[in-house]
């Protein structure tokens, strides 16, 4: 397979718009990238913003056209890049995991988010493009940001940008050669859950009750067992972690 193209800009307001422009006008291979010093309106799930120091972390877009996805299975790509990210961190530290649906956590820390947008043509995925940001050199947080922690924090060291993000993409071409094998995928998904054993609480935002993961749907819906046995499913924005 060629080698991604990567791009490496100074500063954008954000990298996801920057590159859904560029493929808006030019041809571009799965997995060209676009990697910043700088995000001005970087943006992260449930509307947040990212707090990065500038040139200090990794922040970048990458595309894929995955054909013949279906529109109501979007979330496999969400697997795999979660599951790349994870692969190339578990080269440096321990205590990697995927918090539903795609934060990656240290322990109980933060270390890198992620934002998807999809382009839907008929029933199918047209086009993804997955926005990363990874707390890669940054020695202090001082948003309000309840738990974040960098790879440096955690093992003292300093790490070059293009070099993770080479790794990041090679991982991701990796697990994407395998999406006609979705139950591999969703197997190593569900092995590399944060929490994934027992009790923990949760809210819907109307009560906080104790369940432990039961199950991940194709769909992405999260789907726990309470305490009483019962099993109730949740969509994204609709469950939360009592962290």
């Amino acid at each position: 397979m060629k080698k991604p193209l990567f791009i490496h800009l100074e500063e954008v307001t954000s990298t996801n718009s920057y590159l859904k422009n560029l493929s808006d006008i030019k041809s571009l291979g799965d997995g060209t990238s676009v990697y910043v010093d700088f995000q001005s309106a970087g943006r992260g799930q449930r509307g947040n913003s990212w707090e990065s120091a500038k040139g200090e972390n990794l922040m970048f877009s990458t595309i894929l056209y995955p054909k013949g996805l279906k529109a109501d299975r979007p979330f496999i790509i969400s697997q795999i890049i979660s599951l790349a990210i994870k692969d190339v961190l578990d080269n440096y530290t321990l205590g990697i995991s995927i918090k539903w649906p795609n934060d990656i956590y240290w322990n109980e820390k933060k270390i890198t988010g992620i934002l998807i947008e999809n382009d839907i043509m008929g029933d199918e995925v047209n086009r993804m493009i997955i926005g990363v940001g990874l707390n890669l050199n940054q020695d202090t947080f001082t948003s309000n940001a309840p738990n974040p922690v960098s790879l440096k924090q955690i093992t003292g060291d300093s790490y070059n940008v293009e070099d993770i993000l080479t790794q990041i993409i090679e991982r991701l071409l990796f697990y994407y050669a395998k999406l006609d094998s979705p139950e591999i995928i969703k197997a190593e998904y569900k092995a590399s859950l944060f929490r994934k054993e027992g009790f923990h609480l949760f809210t819907d935002n109307e009560a906080t009750f104790l369940a432990q993961i039961y199950d991940v749907e194709d769909s992405g819906l999260l789907v726990l067992k309470l305490e009483s046995g019962m099993i109730r499913k949740f969509a994204f924005k609709e469950i939360k972690y009592i962290l």
